[in-house]
């Protein structure tokens, strides 16, 4: 089932380049260009997922299959230095859909963020899955993949030298959703849709303007991905089909008991900020142990790119859920 790519290994390219290169595009001209959707931003120019997958990155060491679907593989990448290293699983967004148009969301829009973090010596994960609009994705196969490709890193360890318990997730809007999902598994009841047996545990979740309350977000659905994405996904709106929504929401998975930090640009359209501080309110009454930050100067795809005025809360975040801060 494992396939592997080897990639030459090269140093990391100097990060001071690429935090010039990423100011250089922001001053553009553009609209804010959202997968799935635009939305014209009078008066400020913000980084479009082009423009993120055109950022400058390390080639993965491996690309490495966890299924026998196309999709479902992820890029590894390794630190130069010696010993076993910590991990991060990175999860890229979308809409939970692949296509939009002459688009495609997949793994390349989180290559830059993996290369940065594999300077830190960390070993990155970036993993590609099924969406709405592939064969087997919504419910429940993006769902499973991501779940599978996470537990396989209990695979990768021993060859690749990973540290399984220094293990923190990185996910991206709907990446966000699945990532904080995924750290959430062990809440889940038993149950005929999946359950699995002994997930892989965690230390924390990292959300990058991701949606951690789906009944919340229903009504922005539509505005933010151009049509009802998490109705699709789940197979039916709250009223059809409540248990599914209880199931895939991690906001009814709490507490989900492993330190959660979300962070949001405050000029966000996409995944407007206030979503993420309503969960993580309802997180910390809970009981959690939950960080929410925003982050001014900064809309959806800032927070996917180095050198950007969200990188440092994006990179401190990760180095204090690994304690390596």
């Amino acid at each position: 089932m494992q396939r592997a790519l080897a990639a030459t290994k090269k140093p990391v390219l100097a990060f001071m380049a690429r935090a010039i290169a990423v100011r250089r595009i922001a001053f553009k001209v553009l609209p804010l260009l959202t997968v799935g959707v635009i939305h014209p931003v009078a008066n400020a120019q913000f980084l479009n997922p082009q423009q993120v997958n055109q950022l400058s990155s390390s080639p993965a060491n491996y690309r490495i299959y966890y299924g026998s679907d196309p999709l479902q593989f992820g890029d590894l990448r390794l630190p130069q230095a010696a010993g076993k290293h910590p991990v991060a699983v990175v999860i890229h967004g979308g809409c939970w859909k692949y296509k939009h148009g002459d688009l495609t969301a997949d793994l390349q829009n989180m290559a830059a963020l993996s290369s940065a973090l594999t300077r830190h010596e960390i070993a990155t994960w970036n993993i590609e899955y099924r969406q709405i609009d592939t064969p087997g994705g919504g419910w429940t196969g993006t769902f499973e993949d991501v779940a599978n490709a996470i537990d396989y890193l209990r695979v990768l360890a021993k060859p690749y030298s990973l540290d399984l318990n220094r293990v923190v997730i990185i996910g991206h809007s709907a990446g966000g959703h699945l990532g904080t999902w995924a750290a959430a598994r062990h809440r889940l009841p038993r149950q005929n849709y999946f359950w699995f047996q002994d997930p892989l545990r965690v230390l924390g979740v990292v959300n990058l303007a991701g949606i951690a309350d789906l009944e919340a977000f229903l009504p922005m659905q539509n505005q933010s991905c151009g049509e009802p994405v998490i109705t699709t996904l789940i197979g039916g709106s709250p009223a059809e089909v409540p248990g599914r929504y209880k199931l895939a929401s991690p906001s009814h998975l709490l507490p989900l008991g492993v330190k959660q930090k979300l962070i949001y640009g405050i000029q966000d359209q996409v995944v407007p900020p206030r979503f993420g501080q309503q969960y993580a309110e309802a997180a910390r009454q809970m009981g959690d142990d939950v960080t929410f930050v925003s982050v001014e100067n900064t809309s959806h795809f800032e927070l996917i790119a180095p050198g950007s005025e969200a990188w440092y809360q994006v990179e401190a975040s990760v180095l204090s859920v690994l304690k390596l801060k």
